[in-house]
């Protein structure tokens, strides 16, 4: 983070994010309830409170978000079978329990044609972009 905040200021941009609610975001981070209910929009308003708010958020989004590499990593992890998936197994008179077992091979076949679209390797078809001139016919026609 960029942006300097004071305490307060931090605190209440954090709850805000948490909560969505200014009022109570202003009032838990130390601001009297009187000052909340009248300058609650002066803190949002403020560029550098507005600025850290921003960066915070692209930050929890950006956690939150599965990039590429994760997601390959894992597709790649479950066509090797080097995860185990939860199965529910009848034990008897009415009772289930939860064992982990290697995916199986339909499972890791679909991770592996999740993988070979990825890079292109199923496709039948192949997309080829051409810049190919149009002429345009515009001599007059002779009138013999």
């Amino acid at each position: 983070m960029s942006v300097k905040l004071n305490p307060k200021q931090q605190a209440f941009a954090d709850y805000y994010i948490e909560h969505g609610n200014a009022y109570q975001a202003a009032v838990r981070a130390g601001y009297s309830k009187n000052y909340a209910k009248g300058n609650v929009s002066k803190l949002l308003e403020n560029e550098r409170v507005k600025t850290y708010i921003q960066e915070r958020l692209e930050e929890i989004k950006s956690e939150r978000v599965a990039d590429q590499q994760e997601v390959m990593e894992f597709l790649t992890s479950v066509m090797r079978g080097e995860v185990d998936e939860p199965i529910t197994v009848l034990a008897g008179e009415g009772f289930q329990r939860v064992e982990y077992v290697q995916p199986s091979a339909q499972t890791r076949r679909a991770a592996a044609v999740d993988i070979g679209k990825r890079y292109g390797m199923w496709t039948e078809k192949q997309q080829i972009d051409l810049n190919v001139p149009q002429f345009v016919e515009d001599v007059p026609a002779d009138d013999d």
